[in-house]
């Protein structure tokens, strides 16, 4: 699967927070996360391995109740069933990596 640049496709799934599908295969699905300043991401847990990057912007990322101050450049990896969540304390660019893949992120 090959897909090229576009600004169309993203989703509200949670106010402040815009989330687009890039890409998946058999066993990986990649996503780009667009968040807000001040719109945090309630703290949550799923099945899938999530592996993300941080493109832009500073976060805090909660993961297993510990802070990590994000900032671009930084990376991370969250096992499947571990609560995670974040406040975005700029606006900010993330692209995550989840597997296996979400059925619920391919695009209808």
């Amino acid at each position: 699967m090959f897909a090229k640049h576009s600004d169309e496709g993203y989703l509200d799934p949670l106010h402040g927070i815009k989330q687009k599908t890039l890409v998946w295969g058999e066993k990986t699905l990649m996503t780009e996360f667009r968040l807000s300043a001040g719109s945090p991401l309630p703290i949550h847990a799923h099945p899938y391995e999530q592996t993300g990057y941080l493109v832009s912007g500073r976060i805090t990322l909660y993961i297993d109740g510990k802070p990590h101050d994000v900032g671009p450049g930084d990376s991370w990896s969250i096992a499947g069933g571990v609560k995670h969540g974040a406040d975005p304390l700029e606006d900010s660019v993330a692209i995550e990596v989840f597997s296996p893949v979400r059925e619920d992120y391919i695009p209808k």
